[in-house]
């Protein structure tokens, strides 16, 4: 008969969590490097007696806000490559319920991230409780059942035994590469606390590593066949090549075959922006050396992508009747999109595999060529826009400019939604891979100063850069003061535009009028004058305005050598984008307005939709 331990459901699953490992570069860590926790009444008993108990090995964490705290769980997994991952607990109710966003962005990016939420309890004897919400026709009906769609995985725990397969699965899911994803493991408040008669092997420790998937033989002859075939063939590097360490595989492999390569926001920094064969951002905020080779291309490698739409171009970029597509993905629900041929493998396995049978084939030269000539002609139209201007109101590009200029390519640079997404997938120059960080799966307004953080939890010798906009600030900011609390230094680049300038412009590209999203445009009695530079100072940032560009660069300059988070703010033009580059996006116009200019608006989209190609 198995030993067994007598511990309560919630001293078991720290104790379990504590003892899995990961092992990376030969080194064996935790595969957790700890648990966000914000408590209240539906988990400070259970989870915080559990937690504080196992508080070495399994370290926590506290944050001022829920969402941001698993923000920062799933940017510390993302910046790990997935190796490693962190999880989050909270209250029942809006402790809870903060979760759920957060839940969404990590299904949306596959990434990993164990959420632990409380819940009403299993007994109901109490109910209703505080925070308890109740469905009229269904008892077994809490808040948390919110996250069964945005979660791989989903459990509610109602016995202390049930956490044992729970737990299992749980770790099917956040470390298998195909179906990567948030798990959500409802705590009824009551069973936390129950005590079970657990078997001590459930607690062994155990080492988690990658499945790399290898291509099928008869799916690689056919992706073989059709390569060879190809006159004009183009690589898309999605955030797969990353998550698999395929680097090194990709940029051998591009080289072989002469086959020029773009990127999609997650796959950024897949290879070193100053590699001659990369063209840069692909898609609606792609630069013209990519986008130019799309619309020929007559065969697409895309490589560990989910081709959204940005990459697509709404599925309007790719204008060669001839393309066909080869989906190289550990996912088959991504691999055939758009009927694709699928290659379903591990980026790396499957591109090694794939080198080694189209051994000696080369593109054409003349093809190759053109995408050299494109992308000499792009750093041109890159070079102007990044450089510094006398102008009032710097633009984004300008700002950015000044970034690369102060603190070179080794750093990493974070962002998220507006603006600023379109403007660095452009123009940043990334260096290492993961050097570049974007969450534009999900384009979350508030995740970049929590995403930050996470970062720099993962890479805590690096210069961490946040690049975020005034509208996503005042969302979402205050984990500036948990950044200084733990003592992980960010710099952030807060670009004032005073409103939500991105959506401004893009409602402005449809016709209509400017509304309700500057902050001049909005309904108001008198607008504030925010004082940023004050308001992180009161968080505990060393905080500045930057005047100028120039005054920018040198404030940059001195953030590098300060001993915690700065924030620098400059104000920025909220009409100017960059012009150069780009693809047309779906965006519906509507198709009857009393506004003459939407009404022409609507012409140009009808003739858009044209170019669309229907696929499933």
């Amino acid at each position: 008969m198995s030993r067994t331990v007598r511990l309560t459901m919630a001293q078991a699953l720290t104790r379990y969590l504590a003892a899995q490992r990961t092992e990376i570069d030969g080194e064996t860590l935790p595969l957790f490097a700890g648990v966000w926790a914000i408590f209240g009444h539906g988990n400070v008993a259970g989870m915080g007696e559990a937690l504080h108990r196992h508080r070495d090995a399994l370290p926590t964490f506290r944050a001022h806000n829920e969402q941001a705290m698993a923000h920062a769980a799933i940017a510390f997994a993302k910046a790990n490559f997935r190796r490693r991952m962190m999880a989050a607990t909270t209250s029942i109710g809006p402790g809870a319920t903060n979760l759920v966003t957060a839940a969404a962005l990590a299904h949306v990016n596959r990434l990993p991230v164990l959420l632990l939420p409380g819940d009403v309890f299993a007994s109901r004897i109490p109910d209703p409780v505080l925070q308890q919400v109740e469905s009229f026709g269904d008892g077994t009906v809490s808040a948390n059942d919110c996250f069964r769609p945005v979660s791989r995985y989903f459990d509610r725990i109602t016995r202390p035994e049930q956490i044992i397969p729970a737990l299992a699965r749980a770790m099917q899911v956040l470390t298998d590469p195909a179906d990567c994803g948030p798990v959500t493991l409802s705590l009824c408040q009551d069973v936390q606390a129950e005590a079970c008669d657990y078997p001590e092997s459930f607690f062994d420790e155990r080492v988690w590593t990658p499945r790399c998937v290898r291509p099928d033989r008869e799916e690689l002859r056919r992706a073989a066949d059709a390569l060879r075939a190809a006159e004009k063939p183009l690589i898309v590097a999605g955030g797969g090549v990353l998550y698999s360490g395929a680097s090194e595989a990709l940029r051998a492999f591009a080289e072989a075959t002469g086959i020029p390569v773009c990127e999609t926001q997650s796959g950024k920094s897949a290879l070193p922006d100053d590699h001659p064969l990369n063209m840069g951002a692909v898609g609606v905020t792609g630069t013209s050396a990519a986008n130019r080779l799309a619309e020929d291309a007559d065969l697409v490698l895309a490589i560990g992508t989910r081709l959204q739409d940005f990459t697509t171009g709404s599925w309007a970029l790719f204008k060669n009747d001839a393309m066909r597509m080869i989906g190289l993905n550990v996912q088959a629900f991504d691999a055939g999109k758009h009927r694709a041929l699928p290659l379903v493998a591990d980026a790396r396995e499957g591109l090694a595999e794939l080198a080694d049978t189209v051994a000696g084939w080369q593109a054409p030269t003349a093809w190759t060529g053109h995408s050299t000539e494109g992308k000499a002609a792009w750093r041109k139209d890159a070079d102007a826009v990044l450089a510094a201007t006398n102008a009032a109101l710097p633009s984004d590009a300008q700002v950015i400019g000044a970034v690369q200029r102060a603190l070179g390519s080794d750093i990493t640079v974070v962002h998220a939604a507006g603006g600023l997404p379109g403007e660095l997938h452009k123009l940043w120059r990334a260096g290492r891979p993961g050097s570049y960080h974007a969450e534009y799966g999900y384009s979350a307004m508030g995740y970049e100063i929590a995403g930050g953080l996470g970062v720099k939890m993962a890479k805590p010798d690096e210069e961490v850069v946040v690049m975020v906009g005034d509208g996503s600030y005042l969302m979402l900011n205050s984990e500036i003061a948990t950044s200084v609390m733990l003592g992980l230094k960010l710099t952030i680049v807060l670009l004032d535009n005073h409103g939500f300038g991105c959506i401004n412009r893009l409602q402005m590209s449809t016709g209509a009028e400017s509304f309700n999203n500057l902050l001049k445009d909005a309904r108001h009695e008198t607008l504030p004058q925010i004082d940023f530079v004050a308001h992180a100072a009161s968080l505990g940032a060393i905080a500045a305005k930057a005047a100028s560009i120039a005054e920018l660069e040198t404030a940059l300059t001195q953030a590098k050598a300060n001993d915690r988070t700065t924030v620098i703010v400059v104000d920025t033009d909220p009409l100017v984008s960059t012009e150069a580059g780009g693809h047309w996006w779906d965006v519906v116009v509507p198709e009857v307005s009393e506004r003459a200019t939407v009404t022409e608006k609507r012409k140009v989209y009808e003739s858009a939709v044209k170019q669309q190609r229907m696929g499933t």
